[in-house]
């Protein structure tokens, strides 16, 4: 599975972790340069806390566009398999 914005691959993995249609990568398959802390936060009751990023290619920004949680998801009926990482980063804006 491969993330890509502005025609840049921005994390690369072979497996993801598939959350309510959203692809969780391991902190390690990312391409860090493009990513840059918002300061934004959310909480989910069963996600935890999520801290959003902001992905940057060619100068291009968009805003919140990743986030990660620093703990697993808490309710594993919700993925299509289990979960062995603890920090998981998702994308999903286009």
């Amino acid at each position: 599975m491969r993330a890509i914005w502005n025609g840049t691959v921005i994390a690369q993995a072979e497996h993801t972790l598939v959350v309510e249609g959203n692809h969780y990568f391991p902190p390690e398959t990312l391409h860090r340069r493009y990513f840059s802390e918002s300061g934004s936060r959310s909480l989910c009751p069963w996600k935890g806390v999520a801290r959003y990023y902001t992905v940057t290619v060619d100068g291009l920004q968009n805003q919140k566009a990743a986030w990660y949680t620093a703990q697993p998801p808490r309710n594993p009926r919700r993925m299509r398999r289990p979960c062995s990482s603890r920090t998981l980063w998702a994308y999903w804006r286009q």
